[in-house]
């Protein structure tokens, strides 16, 4: 269960690492998956925007795309592009710290490899009370 981060053309020391894994091994015990390969690879905003649109034809900017290999459940295996300026500019406007903010983002990706959606109001809802849970489940690792 390689879980290995990456960054293209950009600068990030990648913060609370251990406790990073130690959530996203967390989430895969308390969803009942187990976690196969994970990238997590930190890109440009205009990176980000051509994956975007290349693969997904949406033209406009994002925090995070989530690609999800095939895999035979309960195995879940994927890459997780996430644009650092699109986190930190998110982290600036709620007024919460870029390390918060790239945590949810991270947990957010996985929990979708999990199966979770978020298109819809009540899948957003229960999306971000996972990722509420897990980050505060974080904080004591």
């Amino acid at each position: 269960m390689p879980i290995r981060f990456f960054k293209e053309g950009v600068r990030l020391k990648i913060p609370r690492r251990k406790q990073l894994v130690d959530t996203l091994t967390l989430i895969g015990l308390v969803e009942q998956k187990q976690l196969g390969d994970i990238n997590v690879i930190f890109v440009s905003d205009s990176r980000l925007l051509q994956i975007n649109r290349q693969y997904l034809n949406h033209d406009f900017y994002t925090d995070i795309v989530t690609f999800q290999y095939p895999a035979a459940p309960p195995v879940v295996s994927g890459d997780l592009f996430i644009s650092i300026e699109r986190v930190s500019d998110n982290a600036e406007r709620l007024s919460i710290e870029f390390t918060e903010e790239l945590c949810r983002v991270i947990i957010h990706g996985v929990l979708h490899l999990c199966g979770y959606r978020d298109k819809q109001p009540v899948d957003k809802k229960l999306m971000r009370k996972k990722e509420d849970f897990y980050l505060d489940s974080m904080k004591s690792l």
